[in-house]
């Protein structure tokens, strides 16, 4: 925890509105917001539509479908608890339907990373105690399975 705020670096804010986001990924349920007006999804989960201002938006299961836009691997991170996780790849995705996400790469090794590479969602917990919650990462999809 930062002394100065009591904030927690590894586990996002749970509010009244992402409840239902993070209770559904707790839940292995990848959620996004969709636009009734404009039919295109978005995240981060927002109250209003960021492409049309409108507030016909609901939340809509993801398929879990990603490919790798950028990314980076970290090699020093002085912030706990993530100084111990090094190295460990942040980066962005692209959803199967169509938003950009950023998120972490598990399950594979530097070597394999490529932009475009197929990803498939799952989810980790972050924190403990009262204050964990269950995160979304993506790994690389499992070639002939």
């Amino acid at each position: 925890m930062s002394r100065a705020t009591g904030t927690r670096f590894d586990v996002p804010d749970v509010d009244a509105f992402t409840r239902t986001y993070w209770d559904a990924a707790a839940e292995g349920t990848l959620l996004l917001r969709h636009c009734d007006a404009c039919g295109r999804d978005h995240h981060y989960p927002r109250e209003f539509c960021p492409h049309c201002w409108s507030e016909d938006v609901r939340w809509r299961p993801a398929s879990g479908w990603a490919s790798l836009y950028t990314w980076s691997v970290v090699h020093r991170n002085d912030l706990p608890p993530f100084g111990a996780r090094t190295p460990y790849v942040a980066a962005v995705v692209d959803l199967a339907e169509g938003p950009r996400m950023m998120t972490e790469i598990v399950e594979c090794e530097e070597a394999g990373l490529r932009v475009g590479l197929d990803l498939e969602v799952r989810f980790r917990e972050a924190g403990d105690g009262e204050g964990a919650v269950v995160v979304p990462v993506f790994r690389p999809v499992a070639t002939g399975a």
